[in-house]
């Protein structure tokens, strides 16, 4: 059954015990975090409360990850896992061609042979 959430806010959408069994985990690079949460998880109660499920976030030691955990009921904790997840993607795509579109900057400014 694993542990249940050391929070003591327990959303009201959220029925003891039954919606805190068997949670979805996913993990997600840390430093993605503050563009889908915002800064210090500001945006987690409304992702919780549009989404009718309950978030957890663990550090993990030694990673540049970070474990989400989902609670709630089953329909809404597995769309919950899939909004969140394509969301850390979108976001990972989003950095990734900003550092290639950077890379292209650079070359284009890098001066050639005749130059010299």
């Amino acid at each position: 059954m694993g542990t249940l959430p050391e929070r003591k806010d327990i959303p009201p959408w959220v029925k003891v015990p039954e919606d805190l069994r068997d949670p979805e985990v996913f993990q997600v690079q840390t430093r993605l975090l503050e563009a889908m949460f915002g800064p210090q998880g500001s945006r987690i109660p409304y992702i919780e409360q549009v989404s009718k499920a309950m978030l957890e976030l663990k550090v993990l030691e030694s990673s540049d990850l970070t474990e989400v955990v989902v609670y709630g009921n089953y329909l809404y904790k597995l769309r919950t896992k899939w909004m969140l997840q394509s969301l850390a993607e979108w976001h990972r795509q989003r950095q990734e061609r900003g550092m290639l579109r950077l890379e292209e900057a650079m070359n284009a400014l890098e001066l050639g042979p005749w130059t010299q």
